[in-house]
């Protein structure tokens, strides 16, 4: 039985195996939990800075500002006007008065000394308290300057990032439609929820173009607007981090009849099943074939590579914390492939269905979680024993603290996952991790006494 920090969030921790599976989500986090959630702002911001061609605007205090600037491991083929980070910087003045007149100022000025295609102007929790007009402020500026300016309605108290995500998928979809279609392939794709972490997008272009099939859109790593706009043109949406784009691949279906598919690219199994369904929903025999020679290309270099790594990881213990639901699944059946048992998995974001999914690929035992806390965290990790904690930048310090290994699955990462080589290059991160000889020389609170581990 694993222990419960809040008892206000016992039906949002539980244990595979034992009792029929059940888990509260999707729900509001508790009050003074110190949830690792981000606001409605981070989510927008987490969407649509990879449009490497657009300025990105935060209307608010300088702080919010603070997370944007070049954090991420999101790469462009060309312009890097996503890279810098903007801010109407609002002081107590501007609360009192409004901050309208600045923010004109703010766009106008940008606009002219960086020549965007267009703008994305972020609303933050101070805008919306103060009522700030900013669909009126973007439209003005919009009619002088002749390009898209696009308001994000993220204020942050609004909700929590999967908001922020639904907020970035409306302002996107304000863009969609108003471009050129002519010369697009039948067997064309854009790619959905891809951030292009270390270039990762790039990987994934590479096997479809192996394929034949067009890729028409990155939204939004290495993005650009006028793709975008005529994304509409595309015979199919595969979606991948379905949290934070399926919104959009919605709006497009209903709007110009685009159908979608979610997709993986994280691990052997789910990136050849991206592949096959993207052949199989074109039903052309030439595109599946090729996906099969793809597949039994990159596997033939892949897998002693990946056998090698298991012989040495086989039993260890990982624990998985993520953004959205559908990145662990892939995580889940990397372990397995690598002779690991998944003893903590966990997202910020998931939906009951993903939760559903999840205990029906762990073993017993395992703990799946929603929305955790550091209490939490570093409470089953120690009852778990794990070897190696997998999440994001909130989470590495957990992790140290507690001595144990740890693997950046987030958008700070530099190293790319997806993909054949991906998995490659996960193991070994995940060996040189695990395996470190820096394990014997550090305390690990609730496990394996110091110098134990090297024998183990």
């Amino acid at each position: 039985m694993t222990s419960v920090i809040f008892e206000e969030r016992r039906d949002q921790v539980v244990t595979k195996g034992e009792a029929p599976f059940r888990i509260s989500c999707d729900k509001e986090s508790l009050a003074g939990a110190v949830s690792q959630r981000a606001c409605v702002f981070c989510g927008s911001r987490v969407v649509l800075y990879p449009i490497a061609d657009a300025l990105h605007l935060v209307h608010g205090p300088v702080g919010c500002a603070a997370y944007t600037w070049d954090i991420r491991g999101a790469l462009s083929s060309g312009p890097e006007l996503h890279r810098l980070s903007f801010s109407t910087d609002l002081r107590e003045q501007d609360v009192i008065f409004g901050g309208e007149k600045k923010l004109e100022r703010a766009l106008i000025e940008l606009i002219d000394r960086h020549g965007p295609n267009a703008a994305f102007v972020y609303s933050t929790c101070i805008v919306g308290l103060i009522g700030d007009d900013l669909a009126a402020v973007c439209k003005r500026v919009q009619e002088a300057k002749g390009i898209p300016v696009i308001p994000v309605q993220s204020e942050g108290f609004k909700g929590n990032k999967r908001a922020g995500y639904a907020a970035a998928c409306r302002a996107m979809f304000s863009l969609v439609g108003s471009g050129d279609t002519a010369g697009i392939s039948p067997h064309s794709v854009n790619l959905l929820g891809d951030f292009n972490l270390a270039g990762e997008i790039w990987i994934i272009r590479g096997y479809l173009e192996r394929m034949g099939v067009e890729v028409v859109a990155n939204i939004t790593g290495d993005g650009r607007v006028a793709d975008i706009m005529r994304a509409h043109g595309a015979g199919l949406n595969v979606v991948q981090c379905s949290g934070s784009t399926m919104e959009l691949a919605r709006m497009m279906q209903e709007a110009f009849g685009v159908p979608s598919i979610r997709a993986s690219y994280f691990g052997v199994d789910d990136m050849a099943k991206a592949l096959y369904d993207i052949a199989e929903h074109f039903g052309e025999p030439k595109l599946m074939e090729r996906a099969k020679q793809v597949v039994r290309e990159e596997l033939a270099t892949v897998y002693p590579q990946i056998m090698e790594a298991r012989r040495r990881l086989a039993g260890k213990k990982a624990a998985i914390y993520v953004g959205g639901a559908f990145k662990a699944f892939s995580l889940v059946k990397s372990f397995r492939l690598l002779g690991m048992q998944t003893v903590l998995v966990g997202s910020q974001t998931g939906t009951d269905e993903d939760y559903q999914e999840l205990a029906a690929i762990t073993d017993p035992g395992t703990v799946i979680v929603d929305d955790a806390n550091p209490l939490e965290l570093m409470t089953i990790l120690k009852e778990k024993g794990a070897d190696v904690f997998v999440g994001g930048v909130k989470e590495r310090p957990i992790a140290y603290k507690l001595g144990i290994g740890f693997c950046d699955h987030n958008h700070e990462r530099k190293l790319a996952l997806e993909g054949f080589v991906g998995i490659v290059n996960f193991a070994r991160e995940i060996e040189r991790t695990v395996l470190s000889p820096v394990w014997n020389f550090v305390p690990r609170i609730g496990g394996a006494p110091l110098g134990a581990r090297r024998a183990a």
